[in-house]
């Protein structure tokens, strides 16, 4: 049956055909996949529907679901991947973990052995929810081809409403391929709960009696569309700013309000620290800040886009939980109406050491050295990148690097692992950028190491016409392991790659191009040559192992 919508608004059609129509009605675009018999249905519904749905086919299910976890970051839409049965599924698992560490809105189709041979040994007849559910919102099956419809809309609901991340559902091949009737679907709202007023007035009474305040913004603040509340709050009260995730680039780089690179400063002599939008992980000390010589420690505040995200273990001064753009606009105006507090000592002091930071930091940004210090590769790309650029990290030292010198000018043009740290999904991040972002420019920073998950899908990149500029930090070695090794035991094992390998060389192998760099004075017009290629084009410049970068944390 082909699916038809009745005049009374009832939807006809085999479960493919049904499954993609609820996709679309929640603005899915693309469905990233790779070809696996389970789910021929879905690839059907996807040629048949009007518009057809754009089908991506990759080399290994990790970059579809990597894919679709970054199409959910960029378009803040649920991404959609589709995975064949048994080890189509598992491979798709570490990506699925990261979108809920991230809170990334996708879906997760999974196929599965037929109902009427289960318990028979049918082909990679797995029982898959109990496998995800621990990493996801929502893992079930949807049995029969009537529960498509609903089961659907539910899992695309739940990924797309706060607090947002991955849900999976599975269906068994036989009722695949059957047909059901049923509601057309139309997409429900993912507007948060209003914040509690009192609650927003407390902390806005905080803020108000704080010498040092300092505000953390996190990925939520891009997720929840409330990108455009916090820049007016922070430039309306003057608060100075550090941000992660991505909510880097939702205060412009070069903003004076922009406090990142006075981190240290500003986390251990603050009073008070307002964390939205992000949890209080390793990454921000367990929420533990202040301090700073003897002072006492600071009060903290943690605002999430949901309350099952507020933080269970750290000492707070107060917490709000809800629409974060609502909570920005009633911070601002619970402030505006008292007595403006005065921040302009404190605000003074962490932008000299922005500019002190900013200094020091030209001498590693122009560094001659041989072998290059991961930090030239900076100093030539920074300058060349648009402010609609996206730029994506997949490594551990080298992309540590990026974190440090890339300040995006916007929001929602920064990719990076998260706090799971998973590497390998760089080209899934890449090819997705590469679709939602058709007319910027794309950059993906690789670690030598990291380009061992997923280099093979340059051929995806290849085939489906998809040009990216990759730049890869070359060490020859695992550095987030080396240097903490030698720093426990004195030696390092197992943390050594093949010296210099030419990786560019595997890019051209697969129909892509570019070349490798050993003088730091060649990395600009190599870079531009990549931008210029339109096509995909690795720059692999080979990197000093010893220039490690300074760490505060190994992230336990």
């Amino acid at each position: 049956m082909t699916q038809e919508q009745t005049t009374d608004g009832t939807l006809e059609g085999h479960s493919g055909e049904l499954a993609v129509a609820v996709a679309r009605a929640y603005g899915v675009e693309t469905m990233f996949t790779l070809s696996g018999a389970h789910v021929f249905p879905m690839y059907d519904g996807a040629v048949k529907a009007d518009p057809p749905m754009k089908l991506l086919d990759v080399r290994h299910e990790q970059t579809a679901a990597f894919a679709a976890e970054a199409t959910g970051k960029l378009t803040r839409v649920p991404g959609l991947a589709v995975l064949t049965a048994g080890p189509g599924v598992t491979n798709g698992i570490s990506a699925i973990a990261q979108a809920q560490f991230a809170g990334s809105p996708m879906v997760v189709v999974g196929g599965r052995a037929p109902a009427n041979r289960w318990g028979s040994g049918s082909l990679q007849e797995l029982d898959q929810p109990p496998i995800v559910e621990s990493v996801s919102k929502l893992a079930t099956t949807l049995h029969t081809a009537a529960d498509i419809l609903p089961g659907m809309d539910r899992a695309f609901a739940a990924a797309g409403s706060s607090h947002r991340g991955p849900v999976f559902v599975d269906i068994p091949m036989d009722e695949f391929f059957n047909s059901a009737s049923g509601p057309a679907p139309t997409a429900s709202s993912t507007r948060g709960a209003e914040p509690d007023g009192d609650t927003v007035s407390r902390v806005a009474g905080l803020l108000a009696a704080a010498s040092r305040p300092v505000l953390i913004l996190g990925t939520d603040v891009w997720a929840d569309r409330a990108e455009e509340a916090a820049l007016r709050f922070v430039e309306a009260v003057g608060i100075p700013t550090i941000t992660n995730g991505m909510g880097r680039g939702v205060i412009p780089g070069g903003h004076k309000l922009l406090a990142t690179k006075a981190r240290s400063q500003a986390l251990s002599g603050a009073d008070l620290v307002v964390v939205v939008g992000t949890p209080l992980d390793f990454r921000l000390g367990y929420g533990i800040f202040g301090g700073k010589d003897g002072a006492e420690p600071a009060q903290v505040v943690h605002i999430a886009d949901s309350a099952g995200q507020v933080s269970g273990h750290a000492k707070l001064a107060a917490s709000v939980s809800g629409d974060l753009t609502s909570v920005f606009d009633g911070l601002q105006t619970g402030l505006e109406r008292g007595n403006k507090p005065d921040w302009t000592a404190w605000v003074s002091s962490l932008q000299d050491t922005v500019a002190a930071a900013t200094a020091r930091d030209l001498e590693l940004l122009s560094a001659e050295a041989d072998p290059i210090h991961p930090a030239r590769i900076y100093g030539e790309l920074v300058p060349r990148l648009a402010d609609d650029a996206v730029v994506i990290g997949d490594g551990g030292d080298f992309v540590s690097f990026a974190g440090k010198f890339v300040e995006p000018k916007r929001p929602g043009g920064w990719l990076d692992p998260g706090p799971y740290g998973c590497l390998g999904a760089g080209l899934g991040s890449a090819i997705a950028a590469r679709l939602a972002r058709p007319s910027s420019q794309v950059v993906l920073l690789l670690g030598d190491g990291a380009a061992g998950f997923s280099l093979m899908d340059v051929d995806t990149l290849v085939r489906h016409n998809l040009p990216v500029v990759m730049v890869m930090g070359n060490n020859s070695a695992w550095g987030l392991e080396k240097g903490p090794m030698q720093m426990l035991y004195g030696y390092d094992v197992i943390a050594d790659l093949a010296p210099r390998t030419a990786y560019d060389e595997v890019v051209k192998a697969l129909g892509g191009a570019g070349e490798t760099v050993t003088d730091p004075r060649h990395i600009g017009s190599a870079i531009d040559r990549a931008f210029e290629s339109n096509v995909p084009y690795l720059v692999n410049v080979i990197t000093d192992v010893n220039a490690a970068y300074p760490r505060n944390t190994f992230g336990i």
